[in-house]
């Protein structure tokens, strides 16, 4: 398990939530109904929150404290999910590439380079 998949894990109440971000039950419910958390739920309905909702949480409460309105929270996380999407993408583009040469570079070695360009054109856009 790597580090993305643990800090996404849903583990804590509201109750550890408030205390961990001082906010209320109030003003995180809140922010759920805007969409600035998408905490989990268990089957009895209690939200679980991950390290990424508590990070966002009190990036939020920084951003309030600055005298950021709403609006512009919103804007703001929008923004920085916008650009780490395209990270993704682009380090997925970069894996993509860097595996199809090393797979051209062995198979070429061995006089098969068409015949597997042929099979995995497909994989490689």
């Amino acid at each position: 398990m790597d580090d993305q998949e643990r800090r996404s894990m849903p583990l804590f109440s509201i109750g550890v939530v408030k205390k961990l971000t001082e906010l209320t039950a109030r003003q995180i419910r809140y922010y759920e109904e805007h969409d600035l958390v998408h905490p989990e739920r268990t089957s009895g309905n209690q939200r679980l929150f991950s390290f990424r909702d508590v990070d966002r949480l009190l990036e939020i409460k920084n951003l309030l404290e600055q005298g950021i309105n709403l609006a512009g929270i919103k804007h703001i996380v929008t923004e920085k999910e916008i650009v780490n999407s395209k990270d993704v993408r682009l380090e997925t583009k970069k894996l993509r590439k860097m595996v199809r040469n090393e797979l051209l570079f062995e198979t070429g070695k061995m006089g098969k380079a068409n015949m597997l360009q042929g099979e995995m054109s497909r994989f490689f856009h």
